[in-house]
């Protein structure tokens, strides 16, 4: 970077509403002339700051030009946070809240921070909130991090056609954030200074749903319908993900006896894959069976070369493992409102204007609303939240590609002597070993999962209330309870409700999902590569629903299918899970192993 440029960057901009006699905020007092309609329109126009009404104007004597080096300007930022800790920080952070009240014109009386004022804030950030995430780090790290501009950058209004545009910076060697704020055109003294508030966006139906946390608009009339997207759809997913397709191949037949030699990069495999038939090599081209870690691209040329060695992994797995195509895929056994066992989902990068119109029916009809942002390809919670603020879900689609899906409301619930009622989603490995024909596997063991703190639709940014993944944090308290103690204690919870039942209900699911995931060529559909063998682990809860008959029932909510899931639990209580897992897979000798076969 020139070193001008640092300099630049390191003038502060931001001095009681005014940068250094170049641009200044002025309130926007209603005029006495002012008719009520045209004051309703005026109070309608986005803008931050609800009923407030400001402008920043150019008050330089010779104007702004865009070609000059000298119209680039840093903005401060007042606040900036990770949207979990939000709450916490304007609870502790010293004159914070005072601070974000005035900032947003929210009333605020009295020194210490009222639960009240707190929620408003929270609420109110959304028209001021910006985002931005770390391109590098682990993957706690490279979350999207928002921030509030401070005063001077939070009072620039919203315009169609701006004149300035803007953007975060981090400025490494302070590592601080800041602002970029630049003219798109030359301008004179006098003229308002505004940014999109929707840039980058050219669809006018996109738009005017990004504008709403702004400019409320009622979008009842149009169609919440999400059917399948097109074929064009899944293979622009396989172009994009740099994914090549193999070629027709044989599938290959080893005698009885044969040794396989597997090359992994997976610890859990190295340290308890104990079967005679399998032994492992150091030498990639050596393998009979690659069992890998990261996902294959390239599986033409894999077909082409080494059409006999075998996988981990499908072609086109993504269609099950990425939250937006899982949500795709299963409307084929659903319809556009998707399947009973999946919760309402909308891709908020091509379903915004129907998640938007749903949201307002449901509204219009007082039913819960609240819902859960995830992003498409994470796991672990991470990035996720739950709201039940339209406002909130429309601001978290600009952060990084993600769904929102209907937050279960009224989940079964399990009840532990040590907390009371409280959440809990069930694990399943399920072990694909082929998809024409489809043949589908399940561990006969799966995993349970408990959040720390009862049950209820409030603190929804209580993360030991509302999520139950407890063992990535060390500070956190780790419930584990085996399925074999589980049983029995649930069917004394709920006695109408024997878990072979439930547990059927579960395998029907599975089997639907799997039935539609495989019906289409790929790049619709899984992969038919003879080679290919898999490992998901299906997360799902349970929640009480009531059919058309009146009759309460549990039904299995498909929540996300993982693709190499994390087996430590499963090698630690049960060393035999990877020789049944490649028993089962790759020998075909399911019957001694602890598995079921669904299809």
């Amino acid at each position: 970077m020139p070193r001008e440029f640092v300099c630049l960057l390191n003038v502060r901009v931001f001095d009681a509403g005014e940068m250094f006699g170049i641009m200044q905020v002025e309130e926007v007092e209603e005029e006495e002339s002012e008719d009520e309609a045209a004051r309703e329109v005026r109070r309608k126009k986005p803008n931050p700051g609800g009923e407030l009404c400001y402008k920043v104007i150019v008050t330089n004597e010779n104007g702004l030009r865009a070609a000059d080096p000298n119209s680039i300007f840093l903005i401060d930022h007042a606040w900036t946070c990770r949207v979990e800790h939000a709450r916490q920080q304007l609870q502790q952070v010293p004159g914070l809240l005072h601070r974000m009240a005035n900032l947003m014109g929210v009333e605020f009386h009295g020194e210490l921070p009222s639960p009240e004022a707190v929620d408003l804030v929270l609420e109110e950030m959304w028209k001021f909130n910006q985002t931005y995430q770390l391109a590098h780090g682990t993957a706690e790290e490279k979350v999207p991090v928002w921030y509030v501009m401070d005063e001077f950058g939070s009072r620039i209004q919203h315009a169609d056609v701006p004149s300035f545009a803007t953007a975060p910076f981090f400025y490494m060697p302070q590592q601080l954030a800041y602002t970029l704020l630049w003219p798109l055109r030359d301008l004179d003294t006098g003229e308002e200074v505004t940014r999109d508030f929707a840039y980058g966006e050219a669809d006018p139906l996109i738009r005017k749903c990004m504008l709403l946390p702004w400019a409320p608009a009622d979008m009842l009339d149009l169609s919440s319908s999400t059917p399948e997207p097109p074929d064009e759809h899944y293979q622009a997913i396989l172009e994009e993900n740099k994914e090549k397709l193999p070629l027709a191949i044989s599938p290959v037949a080893h005698p009885q006896d044969h040794v396989f030699k597997v090359y992994t990069d997976i610890q859990q495999v190295l340290s308890h894959l104990t079967h005679p038939r399998f032994t492992f090599t150091q030498n990639e081209a050596d393998a009979d069976i690659l069992y890998n870690f990261s996902h294959f691209k390239d599986y033409r040329r894999l077909s082409q070369e080494r059409p006999n060695v075998l996988l981990n992994q499908f072609p086109c797995e993504n269609l099950l493992t990425v939250k937006d195509c899982l949500a795709s895929v299963a409307r084929r056994a659903g319809g556009p409102e998707g399947p009973a066992w999946l919760p309402r989902t909308f891709n908020l990068l091509t379903e915004l204007p129907q998640f938007v119109s749903y949201f307002q029916q449901r509204e219009r009809r007082g039913d819960d609303n609240h819902w859960i942002c995830k992003p498409w390809n994470l796991a672990r919670s991470l990035d996720t939240h739950i709201t039940k603020s339209l406002h909130s879900v429309i601001r978290h689609r600009e952060s990084s590609p993600k769904v929102v899906s209907k937050y279960i409301e009224s989940p079964v619930l399990f009840l532990r002597e040590d907390v009371g009622r409280v959440k809990f989603d069930i694990r399943y490995i399920a072990l694909l070993r082929s998809v024409k024909p489809l043949r589908l596997y399940v561990y006969d063991v799966f995993w349970l999962r408990f959040s720390n703190r009862p049950f209820a639709l409030d603190d929804l940014d209580d993360y030991e209330k509302h999520f139950t993944v407890m063992n990535y944090n060390p500070g956190v308290v780790l419930k584990q309870v085996h399925c074999d103690e589980f049983i029995p204690e649930f069917e004394k919870q709920y006695p109408e409700f024997p878990w072979k039942s439930v547990q059927a209900e579960i395998f029907q699911a599975f089997t639907e999902l799997f039935q539609v995931a495989c019906a289409k060529p790929p790049p619709l559909g899984l992969c038919d590569y003879p080679s290919s063998r898999a490992v998901y682990a299906i997360d799902l809860m349970l929640k009480w629903d009531n059919r058309p008959d009146g009759k309460r029932v549990m039904q299995p909510q498909i929540l996300e299918v993982n693709f190499n899931p994390d087996c430590e639990r499963a090698c630690r209580y049960h060393p035999t899970f990877f020789n049944d897992v490649f028993s089962t897979l790759y020998l075909d000798e399911p019957s001694n192993c602890h598995v079921t076969r669904l299809v």
